[in-house]
């Protein structure tokens, strides 16, 4: 009855594990789960007044499968301001969060045998999407010792003429590694002689904690014209559940195609939403990007620490998003076996590094309460401790 190519997906692990935990936690288990990759705040409330407002003023019915035309040039004045990207209306679309992004882009340009190069470690989606799309994933293995970004070199030798795309995270999902703008360019020296398309997710932008935040499409011409920028507010301003993403792309022929696309399958994102995000992207919320970006850290230095103290485990201190990638090499290669275990033993929920393509490792949000991540570091600790 299903078609071969859902049957070939995979459910999403962090997801299935995010469930998993707060099903056990209605039973009554005294569950922590850092296995989340949304803020625990709230959205702002200039965003909630907005949203308010909309409704209030029956602004309710259908858009423009694009989106209205405040929002995108709210996400153009952004790009342009804080990207230095200047972008059209007509090279903008927003999307039901940046998955959606990812897919609509997917669809419109992978096709049977197109190869796709994706560093590991990766967001979940990102291979998925591929395999979805009939595409092949070329996969470039990081570790701690690069920092967890990819090398030239490492692109080069990856490239044949079947390579269709490069997907880059920055700041990444799941280690918080972050490109800089030497880096960026030497890519885009390796991406010249050839028509690869270029798709950057930015969603964590606004959580860059050291260095300058440098976006793809800002290093040079060439990196301008084949990157697809793709962002959103779930994570800088807490809009998790509004579901706004975007995409701009030079190729206006490409944001047609995909705008084809989705009206054809959701149509336009909601209005309130779109309404709701004006406020999110013009600068209204910087004061409250600013406090949660404070809290990040604070929390991020102190989880750290508390790691890096345990023996057998080890982690890199991340330069944005709000993830550790803690290396646990040291006493298990694998990494479902040992989270498994841990939220058996622990009631503790983390999610295994083999779903980011990257074994020996786990992924832990700091996304949540101080006192809740000292006690869940504690109960880890007790629990490399308990193993043979």
């Amino acid at each position: 009855m299903l078609t071969n190519r859902v049957n070939a997906l995979s459910e999403s692990i962090t997801m299935a594990i995010t469930a998993l935990a707060q099903e056990l936690k209605a039973e009554g288990k005294d569950i922590l789960s850092f296995s989340a990759g949304e803020p625990d705040f709230n959205t702002p409330q200039v965003i909630k007044d907005a949203g308010i407002k909309a409704i209030e003023e029956g602004f309710t019915k259908y858009t423009a499968v694009d989106g209205i035309v405040e929002v995108r040039q709210a996400i153009a004045d952004k790009l342009k301001r804080d990207n230095n990207v200047e972008y059209q209306l007509d090279q903008i679309i927003t999307n039901n969060g940046a998955k959606h992004s990812l897919f609509n882009l997917f669809s419109a340009t992978i096709d049977q045998g197109d190869e796709v190069i994706i560093p590991a470690p990766y967001w979940v989606t990102y291979p998925e999407l591929v395999k979805y799309c009939g595409g092949s994933v070329v996969e470039i293995q990081t570790d701690d010792t690069s920092g967890f970004k990819i090398t030239p070199q490492q692109l080069q030798d990856a490239i044949t003429p079947r390579t269709k795309m490069l997907v880059l995270t920055t700041p990444s999902n799941p280690t918080g590694a972050v490109y800089s703008k030497k880096e960026l360019h030497a890519l885009g020296e390796v991406l010249k002689p050839t028509d690869i398309i270029v798709a950057s997710d930015e969603m964590y932008e606004k959580l860059t904690y050291e260095g300058h935040f440098t976006s793809v499409a800002s290093v040079s011409d060439d990196m301008f014209r084949r990157t697809v920028t793709i962002n959103g507010l779930s994570k800088s301003v807490a809009m998790t559940g509004w579901r706004f993403g975007y995409m701009a792309a030079a190729d206006t022929k490409l944001i047609r195609a995909t705008k084809k696309l989705q009206s054809q399958s959701t149509s336009n994102i909601s209005s309130i939403t779109q309404k709701a995000a004006i406020a999110g992207l013009n600068g209204s919320a910087d004061a409250d990007i600013a406090m949660m970006k404070e809290a990040f850290i604070s929390r991020r230095n102190e989880a750290a620490a508390l790691f890096n103290a345990i023996e057998g485990l080890s982690v890199v201190v991340p330069d944005g998003a709000f993830y550790l990638f803690v290396n646990i090499k040291a006493i298990s290669h694998d990494s479902m076996d040992f989270s498994k275990k841990l939220l058996a033993q622990e009631n503790v929920a983390v999610v295994p590094g083999v779903a980011f393509g990257s074994e020996g490792y786990f992924r832990f949000s700091f996304a949540t309460d101080i006192e809740s991540i000292k006690e869940g570091i504690a109960r880890i600790a007790r629990f490399v401790r308990s193993r043979p």
